[in-house]
This record gives structure tokens, sequence and C-alpha cells, in this order.
């Protein structure tokens, strides 16, 4: 950064959280062990309590979550079998194809017909067809879904419709993942534990390393089988960390935060009005995710970074996302930028 610049203001996404001087020190002091060869208890407890959080059995802590949602598609199909996911899910667009190439698995994408980043359960039932059919017809066997979906600008899919694509993908005999990731999110907003969100579901995924504030690390939970089956699963993907307590204690200290996560929604809406009155395209944020609609994106987000504020594409649109280094001050300083510069 030039002399002179702007500070910058970074709304390029909530993984640039970093660990905050109490994380540092439950990490400095965690126990640790060789959670290859016996266990690590710190990684252990985080486990444990992701499970009961997630309204699982258990739980497996994974480096990423890309690593945590391959694990699941790997264990729920076998090659060649179809999976249906919403439009833009992360699993279909931001994870390299990861789905087809090692989990073996045929995507094919469902319409958001329901509302933002919500397919409906008739649109499954539908995708599926009959059960039966000709040797050389599409078997498919898996839905997986996503709360917040991402790339729908941080939308919610409330316990009543989960509840009803969940009853879908049962009456097509479909297993279902959820893509969690952001699944605090949406337990924040609606004031509800976040298994209220995973009612049904054979598998979740979910991450520490978002808005929460962990440097590393996601879960994929489900039954006690599943998990057992799932650790052979992320041996074989290389994840199968030695004392990655260091790790786990930060984020244990992230699930006390979750409720923090309700200012970053409400900096959403803040900074929503402030474009809007500004002129500018933008859908209303239902968590952290905030969606504007520009002429050119890459322009767009040129002429953002002279103003020292940092976004990025998705969807075709520029996104900001809030998370807890930037603060309500911040947003202001944006707005007031983005004004000024109008003149």
């Amino acid at each position: 950064m030039t002399s002179g610049s702007p500070t910058p203001i970074d709304f390029r996404s909530d993984t640039i959280t970093r660990p905050d001087d109490a994380m540092r020190v439950a990490m400095s002091d965690a126990e640790v062990g060789d959670n290859v060869i016996d266990s690590d208890p710190t990684i252990v407890a985080l486990e444990e309590r992701a499970a009961d959080l997630l309204g699982m059995e258990a739980a497996l802590w994974t480096p990423s979550g890309v690593m945590a949602n391959l694990i699941a598609l790997s264990l729920h199909l076998s090659r060649g079998d179809r999976f249906l996911a919403p439009r833009g899910a992360h699993v279909l667009t931001n994870e390299l194809g990861s789905a087809a190439w090692l989990a073996g698995g045929m995507p094919d994408p469902l319409e958001h017909d329901a509302g933002p980043g919500r397919p409906s359960p008739a649109a499954v039932r539908a995708a599926v067809g009959p059960a039966d059919g000709p040797y050389y017809a599409l078997r498919t066997t898996l839905l997986s879904l996503e709360n917040t979906h991402n790339a729908a600008g941080g939308a919610i899919t409330p316990p009543d419709e989960h509840a009803q694509l969940v009853a879908a993908a049962r009456d097509r005999g479909l297993n279902v993942h959820l893509d969690g990731a952001r699944v605090w999110n949406a337990a924040a907003e609606l004031g509800l534990p976040p298994a209220a969100l995973t009612v049904g579901v054979d598998s979740v995924s979910a991450c520490l390393s978002k808005g929460l504030g962990a440097p590393v690390g996601s879960v994929v939970a489900g039954t006690a089988e599943f998990v057992e089956r799932a650790r052979r699963m992320r041996q074989m993907l290389g994840g199968g960390v030695r004392q990655g307590g260091v790790l786990a204690a930060a984020g244990l200290v992230a699930l006390d935060r979750i409720d923090q996560l309700k200012g970053d929604h409400e900096n959403a809406r803040t900074l929503a009005a402030g474009l809007r009155e500004l002129g500018w395209d933008v859908v209303d944020p239902q968590t952290n995710i905030l969606l504007a609609s520009v002429p050119d994106v890459s322009l767009t987000l040129e002429h953002l970074r002279g103003l020292g504020i940092r976004a990025l594409p998705m969807a075709g649109k520029v996104r900001f996302v809030l998370h807890r280094e930037v603060t309500a001050d911040d947003v202001d300083e944006a707005l007031r930028r983005i004004r000024e510069d109008r003149r």
C-alpha cells in the first residue's frame, strides 16, 4: 500500500478472519495427542461438542470444508451415481469438480424455484422420476442442500422448508447431505439451535474458519457408523493430522461465538441500505452476504479497490461479506468513500 492510500476495508470473505488473543491463548494451552495413532483430547472435545450442537450422533474434524463435503459425498455416492444440489451450490461450483472426480458422482443442479437458494420439494421429486427404469437410466442417490446458500447471497432455508425437502428426498429414496458451512449464521439469524436446521439429514458439514474466527477447520457429522467410515476416508485424503488439538482449541472458542454472528448480519443490512440510497441495485441480505448487481463486475471491483474497498465477484454480481473484522464504523467509512467518490 502506497503512502496516502486509504486503509483497506476487506469485504472479500469471512474466511479472512484471524484468531484473536483469547483464541491464540487457547491454542497455546491446548492439550494434544497423536490424533491418527491414538487420539487428541482437544479434537475429541471439539467433535463431541460439534455433534451435540448439530444434533448428530458423532462428528469428525477436518482441515477444510471442501474435505468435509468430499468425505460425505464419497460415502453417499457410488461411481456414476447422480446427485442433486441447488444451482450455484458450493459443491457444484467451488470445489473444483471433486464431487465428480474423487467422489464419483454426477452432479445435476436444481433451480431455485422456491426462493433464493431453495428448490421446491416438487422439483426434487420431479428430478428423480420413477424408481425403476432400464439399465442405462441414471441412478440418483443423494440430495445435497446448502444452508446458508453462498451464491444466493447467504440465503436461509427455514426449518419447515428444510423438512419438506428432506421428506421429498426420502420419498424418492435419496440420502441427504447438508453443506452447512454457514449453518451457524442461519441459526443465529433465526434464533434457533443449529440442530433445528439439520433434522433428518444423513450428514452435515459446518465450518469453523469463517465468521467464527478459527484459523482453520470444519466438521462433518452423522451417525457414529458414518463418522467411523468418514475417519478412514479423511485418512485417505491426507487429512489425518497429528497434534491437531492446537487447531481444535480454536474451534472450541469459535463455537462460543455463534450469537455474535448477528452483529455481522446487522452490518450487512446497514451496508445494503446505504448502497441502495446511493443508487446501487442490491439484494436484501438475510445474513452476512450482500450481492450487488452492476453493469460491469470487473470494472466495479477495480474501482472499489481504488477506494480501499475490497470485494469479490459471485454469481455475476459484486459480493460483500461482513465478518468479525469489519465493524459498524468500517461500514460507515466504506459508504462515505463511495458517496464522496460520486461528487
